[in-house]
């Protein structure tokens, strides 16, 4: 449970730091104030880590400029017209912003941009109002006209203002509601809710680039899944990724099957899990988590309803795919995310034929080919899409992946698996066949590759020999 004596203690640790102290100092000897506001205070109070240090001032651009340079090594310009000026002071990146009281028009996210002249007139302004906090420095005062206090210390997430007046001036909030729910593990006040139900198509004014960035943020979260079942309970997420919620596939008396929806949910929890353990302390794998929840995107589609109750979703992992990267490319993801997760998407069900029988060692060559540089994805995507209850199946699976992956790093060690290559190159393969470069030498490589994969190494000279045979075939 929070401490707030202690949260308190910890903030003003912060303050009492060379960094905070050198900029108090500075504003103070100024005759202007200072805050450091926002998450950074949020984060003290909650005892978690505070990275980096915003602040707000009554003064403005100029006059920032002109206080901070004698006792910063660098300074640039984040957005003057919004009155934030960046610089480094003791080696640390600082941002202090002139108190805003801005207005919208209600049709883009863009800001008349206001300066204010006062610190609590700047928090009412602000998200929710657990970011709606400061501390005064060197005076070491916290100030919270919106009850943020109140709100840490009962989990929730509440904005500042009538919830659909915040949203007004800026849809994309609602979007951070969801981000903060997952990453601070708190409950949504009802009202705001409500309000985000209420005005989800106003989502529409905001950039693909700003919803992409929102999403990565909550997919990076430890828990994802709180803040995905607020988009879709509220309507967001078919505003922006509709593949999501179409995965609640109704189910009738006749024909029954894993529900899809929850299924996913489950996967993306059990691939964060997998990844933590086989990589701790690297970043979130934004990729891995995409395609965790939309791995099965494809089975709405591809359903069919058989006679005695049976269902079918064929071929919705190459269904998937496709629909996978056309919903990536809207909402502007880079195209080697976008080339990543589809890749993922498409092989997913590739290993359950393993699970079904030995594979060969051709087929395992070819596994590993085909995932390529995802093959450690599709092993973490591939172990948590098992979510059945059943345990005998469970531990055969868990068992058949362990046997996989123990033959994969047999055969890299033996061959060299990660840089298999035909043991004939371009070039000779135009020697051997007196012919120039073009299509043919292209599909040469791919027999020879084939032959490679599926038998190992069985000399340059039986190479030679298999190839004319092939070219005099094929002629």
């Amino acid at each position: 449970m929070l401490n707030m004596a202690e949260g308190v203690a910890r903030l003003g640790a912060l303050a009492e730091s060379p960094i905070v102290a050198t900029l108090a100092e500075a504003f103070a000897d100024a005759g202007r104030e200072l805050s450091i506001v926002g998450g950074p205070v949020r984060d003290a109070l909650l005892d978690r880590p505070v990275h980096d240090l915003d602040f707000t001032t009554d003064a403005h651009p100029d006059e920032i400029l002109r206080i901070i340079t004698p006792i910063s090594t660098a300074q640039w310009d984040v957005g003057r017209e919004f009155g934030t000026i960046g610089a480094r002071v003791r080696g640390e990146q600082v941002e202090v912003t002139t108190y805003r009281a801005d207005s919208y028009d209600g049709t883009t996210r863009k800001p008349v941009v206001a300066f204010g002249d006062s610190l609590e007139g700047d928090l009412v302004r602000r998200d929710f109002t657990v970011n709606a906090m400061a501390m005064r420095v060197p005076q070491r005062t916290l100030v919270d006209p919106t009850g943020g206090v109140e709100d840490l210390l009962a989990g929730r997430l509440r904005t500042p203002i009538d919830p659909r007046v915040s949203f007004g001036d800026d849809p994309l909030r609602m979007l951070r509601a969801a981000r903060f729910a997952s990453q601070l593990e708190f409950e949504v006040d009802p009202g705001t809710t409500e309000a985000m139900a209420e005005l989800r198509e106003t989502l529409r004014i905001v950039s693909p680039e700003r919803v992409q960035g929102e999403l990565v943020r909550l997919i990076g979260t430890d828990d994802p899944v709180r803040g995905i079942r607020l988009l879709v309970d509220t309507g967001l997420m078919a505003e922006f990724l509709p593949e999501v919620p179409a995965l609640r596939l109704e189910v009738d008396e006749h024909h029954h099957h894993k529900d899809v929806y929850e299924h996913s949910l489950t996967v993306v929890m059990q691939a964060i899990a997998l990844e933590k353990r086989r990589h701790p302390g690297a970043a979130p794998d934004v990729p891995l988590r995409l395609a965790a929840l939309l791995h099965d995107i494809g089975k709405p589609a591809t359903r069919r309803l058989e006679p005695g109750g049976g269902v079918t979703f064929h071929h919705h992992d190459v269904k998937g795919a496709r629909m996978a990267k056309k919903r990536l490319n809207a909402l502007r993801f880079d195209s080697d995310t976008t080339k990543a997760v589809c890749r993922l998407i498409e092989l997913h069900l590739r290993f359950f034929g393993y699970a079904e029988g030995a594979w060969t060692d051709a087929a395992v060559r070819r596994y590993v080919r085909d995932a390529d540089s995802e093959l450690e994805r599709l092993h973490i995507l591939t172990r948590a899409d098992v979510t059945t209850r059943n345990r005998r199946k469970a531990n055969r699976l868990a068992t058949a992946y362990d046997d996989i992956e123990r033959r994969i790093d047999e055969l890299a060690e033996q061959e060299q698996l990660d840089a298999m290559r035909p043991e004939l190159d371009g070039n000779r393969i135009q020697e051997v066949l007196g012919i120039r470069p073009g299509r043919e030498v292209g599909e040469a490589y791919r027999f020879l590759l084939d032959i490679r994969l599926d038998e190992g190494l069985i000399g340059p000279d039986a190479a030679e020999q298999r190839l004319r045979e092939w070219w005099a075939a094929r002629s």
